[in-house]
Parts: structure tokens; sequence; C-alpha cells
């Protein structure tokens, strides 16, 4: 009890606003959603498989109400970056402080000078999602993940375009399903990082073993990998700077959509969208740091031993691995991207403290996600709980007027959150005193 009210203090908003849900009450709906609500999911808290609806409830996008923004904490303020985008979806802020925005939609990424001008920096590409620099501190490349393959460019830092002619570093990322390919880096530059969704929702036509047998499988692709038509999928890889093999890193990992890197702690850390199907409030999606080698559960088990039901009595053998993620979510709210707070324009106690912005709910019979929120950090580690940051974008049970995707701290410490519904940018800073 000592360490969930220390929690919760740390929570408040820097108006001093404590509204923290737990149990039944954190499986809430955008009704409830306002900056300062915190929830608090465990996996103890989930209800049995089909408890709750399973309607696939889709949102309509409607225009931004003329004069709307977002709501967001007091104290803080929130304006409009950059609007008319074509699906703007990852996000990323260059050591040179310019900021590198992928549209997905136009199949192209834009850099963002210091001064706000923008350009295209490279177009043509098919499906573009996750963009990194390498080396971290004096970059010399940009990193650009397709669909099926990540491909850098040589770059000048303060340059509005390539230095020279792409090179492709990957070449053999499965494609299909899952289409979202995001990447971060080591701090030491000695590796990147690649996630790879999973082709389904849960492949239920997993059956039997891989040929060469599971012992055999594992030790090449990792405990828990998946085979057949999943092979490759579900998990985040690893691979050189100048590129090559893929290297298994972490399984079981339905969707991780948005990647980054702790930066006191070098953890890396991923978002999951979960599996659809078995009711509105389960399974929760979530954030976690990975740990190598680990097994996170899909598509045989969700947050820790719980059965896929679907699967029954498959893969027994793997129900004490499975290992359970940091931050469970509302379920269905569709994280898709990460960052972890190290400026000191906010007040203090965000630092080091990771946003996440969450897509929204699809399958649900009532809207959840449409939103960002705050994971709060003691030492480093997780409180396991989640406060509501950035809201207001869902116009009805029925329509939305914005879908956050990705989340970059600027260089001057603002917080930039892209969404795609209706192609815009969105700066949240301190407020003027």
């Amino acid at each position: 009890m000592q360490k969930l009210l220390i929690a919760i203090l740390l929570f408040a908003t820097p108006a001093g606003a404590v509204d923290i849900r737990t149990g039944a009450a954190a499986f809430g709906d955008w009704h409830g959603d306002a900056p300062g609500v915190t929830r608090h999911i465990a996996p103890a808290d989930l209800p049995a498989p089909y408890a709750t609806a399973n309607d696939a409830e889709g949102a309509s996008v409607v225009s931004r109400p003329a004069g709307a923004l977002p709501n967001v904490p007091p104290g803080f303020a929130v304006s409009l970056f950059a609007s008319g985008l074509q699906t703007p979806r990852a996000i990323r802020t260059a050591p040179d402080g310019s900021v590198f925005v992928v549209e997905s939609g136009a199949g192209r990424v834009l850099r963002f000078a210091p001064d706000g001008s923008r350009a295209i920096f490279v177009g043509d590409l098919e499906s573009p999602f996750g963009i990194a620099f390498w080396p971290p501190a004096l970059p010399r490349y940009v990193y650009v993940a397709e669909t099926t393959r990540v491909v850098r460019y040589p770059w000048t830092p303060g340059q509005p375009a390539p230095s020279g002619s792409p090179q492709t570093v990957v070449s053999d990322i499965p494609s299909g399903g899952h289409w979202t390919r995001d990447l971060a880096v080591a701090p030491d530059g000695s590796r990147l990082f690649v996630s790879v969704g999973s082709a389904s929702n849960v492949s239920q036509e997993f059956q039997g073993t891989p040929p060469e047998g599971v012992p055999a499988w594992q030790a090449a692709h990792g405990i828990g990998a998946v085979y057949g038509n999943e092979t490759g999928r579900a998990a985040v890889f690893w691979f050189r700077p100048d590129g090559g093999s893929l290297h298994p890193f972490a399984q079981g990992l339905r969707n991780c959509s948005g990647l980054a890197m702790q930066p006191d702690s070098g953890t890396l850390w991923c978002v999951v969208n979960e599996r659809d199907g078995l009711g509105d409030n389960l399974p929760p999606d979530y954030a976690t740091g990975l740990r190598e080698g680990a097994f996170y559960g899909w598509p045989w088990y969700y947050i820790g031993a719980h059965q896929e039901p679907r699967l029954p009595g498959a893969r027994p053998d793997l129900a004490a691995s499975v290992t359970v993620p940091d931050v469970l979510f509302q379920p269905h709210s569709a994280p898709l991207g990460i960052v972890f707070y190290d400026a000191p324009a906010f007040p203090r106690e965000y630092r080091g403290d990771a946003f996440v912005a969450l897509h929204g709910s699809w399958n649900r019979s009532v809207r959840t996600g449409y939103k960002v929120v705050r994971l709060h950090m003691t030492n480093g580690h997780p409180d396991g709980g989640y406060q509501d940051f950035l809201t207001g974008f869902v116009a009805s049970d029925k329509s939305v007027w914005g879908r956050p995707v990705g989340v970059a701290v600027a260089p001057d410490g603002a917080l930039l959150v892209t969404e795609d519904a209706n192609g815009n940018i969105w700066r949240i800073a301190p407020a003027p005193s």
C-alpha cells in the first residue's frame, strides 16, 4: 500500500490532482479520460476470455472541429507544430536539432529544420515507418525501415537531403500482416534493432512442431520463436550497422509497433498491440523493457501463463517461460509510439518518464485509447500504472478527430505528437508564466 501511495503522489499533475483507478475501474473507456487520470491494471485483474463484449466497432474519422485543441494537464499549453501531412507516423529528433517525420501514406520522410522549414528528405518508399540515426551522437547515416527492408542514407547533419546513394542493409523482412517496422540504436552504436509484427491475429493454423523439432528450432531462433508462415515475425531482432542477417533478440511480441532506448539504463523498450477477439477487456496491450532472449507469450499465451483459448493445450513447454510485461494498458488501446523524456523544460517530476501514443481501438464496443499517456519511472523502473496526458480526440462513441502515433522530444524540450487521422503534429510545452 505504501508503494502504491508513493506512485500516486508521483503521478500527480503539476496542479496536484490525483485520480487513480485500479481493478475493474481501470477498464474504462474514453468517457472517463482526462489529463491526470491514472490507471493501474495488474495481471490478476484480467477477466476470463469472452467474459466481456466482443464487438468490432471501428471509429469513423471526422474533421477537426473548428478551434478544437487536445486537453493537457494544468500548467501546459498545446499548439499545432505542423498540419496537412499524409499519414504522419514515426517522429524522431536528430542530434542536429532537426525533426524527422515519416509520412507513411506518402511513402516519404520529411525533415523539419530548426527554423521550422520543412523539406522532403527522401521519397518513393514502400510503407516506411521506423527511423534512426547512426552513430547515435554524431550520425553519418539515417536508417529508414520500410515494410520489407531497412535502408540507410548517408547524411551530413544540418543538411536537408542525403549526401549519397541509399544502401540496403537488411533485405529479408517478411511482408504482409502487420506492416510497421520500427528501429532503435544501441547506446554504443554497436547494433540496431528492428521490430516485426505477426502476420495474423493468433495463428490458429499452428499445429505440431517445426520439421527440425522444437529444441533445434529454438536454438537457432530463440525460445518461443514462431514458425510456419509466421517465421521471422512477432519478435524484435538486431543487426549490425553495416547490415547482414537478423539475429533474434526477444520473441512472442504480437506487434511491437514502437521501440525506444531508455537513456539512463540502455534498456530497449517496446509497446505492443495484443490480440483481438477475446473481449472488450482482454488482453491488455502493453509497454515493456525487453530482456534479451525473453519470450512474451504470443501466440500461445498472454500476460504470463494465460493460455490462448483458441490454441488449447498448445505448447505447454512454454507456460513457465513467459515474461510478464511491465505496464498493462486498457485492451485495444493500440500503442504505436514511445519516447523517454530527458529534457529540462517540463517540471522535474517528468524527467526519466516515458510517453506512449495510443492510436485507439477498433475491436471494441466503446472507444478507448486515442490519447498520449505518461509512464512514471522510479529510479528507472516503471510503477506499473499510466496517466492520461493528452486527451480529447474522441468526438463521440462513433467518431474521432485524432489518432496519436508518434512521440518525440523536441530540441527545446517540448513534446511532439503525430496523429494520422487529420495529418497533424501537436506540440505540448509548459504554459508561459
